[in-house]
């Protein structure tokens, strides 16, 4: 084994935020689910674990841990972690045979209620067995220190081919580096303090609970918006800024892509503006359904991460996606009644956002090379999670994914469904994937306030349709 050197990387101030503010009701991992149709050559445990053994050389933070510094006096960091199990990470699950999608969704619920072990590298992948129709489904949990977007992607994407066939073998002669002592971690907080005196008082502050205001202070792209966040005069209440419990529910909706494209072409707008039509015509339906009264004024507001483009270059940059993602206010107007109006409403106030000239277009995003959904997915939910959750009712991310068919090995994925996480007195995440020529909706719902999220997901299939009636 290694023997130390050097300083250990450390984590920066948003990364740390995330591990400061989780707590046993808001674990802070994104998740993803996918469904895959097994090839005849097959698709199990052992295949999915000699995918992920051949390929974590790409992404060294996912045989990383999280270590403190005695006293807070610094940041943690990340070491290699000398016992790390693949196996520990990777695990096998199985519904009983034929298995159904609720099934599947009621399993998925319950892995995301799990906080993942901090004293572990931060990610965990299940494949499930057992789905009626020869399906395997892959489920996956990663947490938000660890996406960045810059030197970490999420890990779904790691086993993804746009083909059919089994990569090199990449000879993986990994050995971890010692880890440093809780002298050496001292010692090494000290000589930071001496070149940035600044750093310590912020780092023992931190400590002290106050991640919040460390994270205020690196949200590059998304401190544009922090003025507008604060002229935002009302405080969201209703059934969806509740204290939420530690269980989750997911549900999901199956919607064409080729919907959203006539919606657009007889309208206007963008596809993302449809989509935020059909959430906001779900929340309509679902607020009317549990007697809410819902005045014609009525709106949800929604924060919505976006992509945005570099300010000097005017380039979106795979590579720096990390800092570029920003988070808007919209205002859902689930109090118009009429589906084509609430369209409007929406396309209006996202054009505010598109005129600034730094908004990326969905057509962009999908040629970017080595672009990934998920990725963007945490991404969006690192943005919006450095924001107070006290001026929005919901996050609401949406990705476009390639339009192609991407492959585990030999194994087709038919299907993917984001997993956002929920923030503290909110009960409901909105993600929104598209892929393949489908365009799938992940609701990750508090267990207890929003018992019926299967409605709500019902609702957004037919609020779609609703939109699509409306342009045919």
């Amino acid at each position: 084994m290694c023997q130390y050197r050097g300083m250990p990387e450390r984590l920066s101030a948003l990364d740390a935020s995330f591990l400061y503010l989780e707590d046993e009701t808001t674990p802070m991992h994104v998740g993803g689910v996918a469904v895959f149709s097994r090839p005849r050559s097959g698709f199990d445990y052992e295949q999915l674990l000699g995918m992920f053994e051949h390929r974590l050389a790409f992404l060294p933070r996912y045989r990383q841990r999280v270590v403190s510094v005695p006293g807070g006096l610094a940041r943690p960091v990340w070491v290699d972690d000398s016992d790390f199990d693949l196996s520990y990470h990777v695990r096998r699950s199985a519904l009983p045979a034929p298995g159904s999608d609720e099934q599947l969704f009621d399993l998925v619920g319950r892995l995301m209620s799990r906080p993942l072990d901090t004293g572990r590298p931060l990610w965990e992948t299940y494949i499930v067995e057992g789905l009626q129709s020869d399906r395997v489904a892959l489920v996956t949990k990663t947490h938000q220190a660890v996406v960045d977007g810059i030197s970490t992607i999420e890990i779904g994407q790691l086993i993804l081919d746009t083909a059919p066939e089994i990569r090199e073998q990449v000879d993986d002669t990994w050995i971890p580096r010692r880890e440093p002592t809780r002298t050496q971690l001292m010692l090494d907080a000290v000589t930071e303090a001496v070149r940035q005196p600044s750093e310590l008082v912020e780092n023992v502050r931190s400590a002290a609970m106050d991640a919040a205001s460390s994270a205020g202070k690196v949200v590059g792209m998304a401190g544009e918006v922090v003025s507008m966040l604060r002229a935002a005069a009302s405080q969201p209440s209703g059934p969806l800024n509740v204290k939420v419990s530690r269980a989750r529910r997911f549900a999901v909706a199956r919607t064409r892509l080729d919907d959203f494209r006539a919606v657009r072409a007889s309208y206007g707008g963008t596809v993302n503006d449809a989509v935020l039509a059909a959430v906001s015509g779900a929340l309509r339906e679902w607020l009317l359904s549990r007697g809410v009264t819902v005045s014609a004024s009525e709106t949800v507001r929604a924060l919505v991460p976006m992509a945005v483009r570099d300010a000097d270059t005017g380039t979106f940059s795979a590579g720096l996606v990390g800092n570029e993602v920003a988070a808007y206010l919209v205002d859902l107007p689930v109090g118009e009644p009429n589906p084509v109006l609430r369209l409007q409403h929406i396309s209006h106030a996202m054009a505010e956002h598109l005129d600034s000239g730094r908004s990326v277009a969905a057509s962009a995003l999908s040629t970017v090379s080595g672009f990934a959904p998920a990725t963007l997915h945490s991404l969006g939910a690192r943005a919006a999670g450095t924001f107070s959750n006290r001026i929005f009712n919901l996050v609401v991310t949406n990705s476009p994914g390639p339009q192609v068919p991407l492959y585990a090995g030999q194994a087709r994925m038919i299907e993917m469904f984001p997993v956002i996480p929920l923030a503290r007195n909110q009960a409901l995440a909105v993600g929104v994937t598209s892929y393949d020529g489908g365009v799938y909706f992940g609701f990750n719902a508090d267990r207890d306030a929003v018992s019926d999220v299967d409605s709500l997901a019902r609702m957004a299939e037919e609020s779609v349709d609703e939109l699509r009636d409306t342009a045919s």
